[in-house]
């Protein structure tokens, strides 16, 4: 039994976009048993592209359902079948992402008719769908319109069947899919992580987190961990059966939410920031310096981006100004700063100058109350050790909105 699908989306960045029409026919190997063709509200705006595209304008979805009102169909009718498209990475994509945004995992086994087609016709000029079923003659009826092209697509498929006589290439090619390789694990395991900032999670089988870090991209630092060919990458490499997510915004907040959950990643701070004969630099930490830094920084560039920052800043010529804005004792007060998604804010909370309890609100909310702002807290336990020095050039940057901490 076989779904075949194809799916519209409004066009948005990648792993943004939303569905905007979808069609499946359910196909039994003889005729269609089964189908479900409808627009879809997309909740958010619809590309120029893609409207001159498809047809398909920003009023025509405004009435169409939301995805949580059909995510019960697309399960029914796609049960116990293979999921059929042309380039089916992109449309399954597409479902996993909707599926996720309900907290509902989306799994199904897939087939793709572009390398069935390379194989089986190996003498297209173009294995793109229109010209492809052009070639061949099949019947291609409002092209880039889901059920247009979810009908030709069917028809390719039944044709591609009909040429594979014995099953061999489509069995081979679902074999290839599903076959438990390591190439298939990385494609598995790596397929839904996005293109951003966010502590990622390696598991073993019975769940146990064998690495954890905190990275600019999330996706690129899976892939280039799975490609790495050093020792100490390879037993996580071996062992990952599970990867997860949190994603985090700032390294402040990834070292808070690593330390709620019970874990701990020390930075090594090797370059500090100095002042001498009015002069600020960076140098390599030594314990023989009877100076204390001033900041501290995991790279020697970080400290030279930090010096060319200061020396810009009038107020700074006098250290003792610098040290006054970076310090935290005795603050009472409430950090604001940016989240960890889009329309999304966090607070950090520091009472008599140590940091107590940070969350995160929406955007359209405001925090005008003490009540409010305990409801969305969370308290912390622990302090991280190596969390100061970020808190301290935060203040240097003024990365955050300082204001008095609500009267309780």
């Amino acid at each position: 039994m076989y779904s075949v699908i194809d799916i519209e989306s409004n066009g948005a960045g990648f792993r943004k976009e939303n569905i905007i029409e979808i069609a499946i026919y359910k196909y039994d190997g003889h005729e269609i048993v089964d189908q479900f063709i409808t627009l879809v509200n997309p909740e958010s705006e619809i590309t120029p592209f893609v409207q001159r595209l498809t047809n398909i304008s920003q009023k025509m979805v405004k009435s169409a359902p939301r995805f949580h009102e059909i995510a019960k169909r697309i399960v029914e009718i796609t049960q116990n079948t293979t999921l059929v498209g042309h380039n089916i990475e992109f449309d399954y994509r597409m479902l996993r992402q909707e599926f996720k945004r309900l907290g509902y995992e989306f799994k199904i086994n897939t087939i793709d008719t572009i390398p069935l087609a390379k194989k089986l016709i190996p003498e297209a000029e173009s294995y793109s769908l229109g010209k492809l079923v052009k070639s061949l003659g099949i019947p291609l009826i409002d092209q880039h319109r889901a059920s247009g092209d979810a009908r030709a697509t069917l028809e390719l498929f039944k044709l591609l069947m009909f040429k594979d006589k014995d099953s061999e290439i489509i069995q081979q090619h679902h074999e290839e899919i599903n076959a438990k390789t390591y190439l298939n694990k990385i494609k598995y395991l790596t397929q839904d992580l996005p293109f951003e900032r966010g502590i990622i999670y390696f598991q073993n089988a019975e769940g146990k987190i064998i690495f954890f870090d905190f990275v600019d991209d999330l996706s690129k630092f899976a892939k280039t961990l799975f490609n790495s060919k050093s020792k100490r990458h390879k037993q996580i490499q071996d062992e990952v059966e599970h990867i997860h997510y949190d994603l985090t915004g700032s390294d402040i907040l990834a070292k808070l939410i690593i330390t709620t959950k019970g874990l701990q990643k020390r930075d090594n701070f090797q370059f500090g920031l100095y002042y001498k004969n009015e002069k600020y630099y960076a140098e390599r930490i030594s314990n023989l310096k009877e100076e204390k830094p001033l900041l501290r920084f995991k790279s020697f560039t970080q400290g030279l981006k930090a010096v060319s920052f200061i020396e810009t800043q009038s107020q700074f010529k006098d250290v003792e100004e610098l040290k006054k804005v970076i310090h935290l004792n005795d603050r009472n007060e409430l950090w604001l700063s940016a989240g960890r998604t889009l329309g999304e804010k966090s607070f950090l909370i520091f009472q008599k100058g140590k940091l107590t309890a940070f969350g995160f609100y929406e955007l359209y909310s405001q925090l005008n109350s003490w009540e409010k702002l305990s409801k969305l807290q969370i308290d912390l336990k622990s302090f991280p050790q190596d969390l100061q020095n970020d808190l301290q050039l935060a203040l240097l940057r003024s990365d955050f909105e300082i204001i008095p901490l609500p009267e309780k």
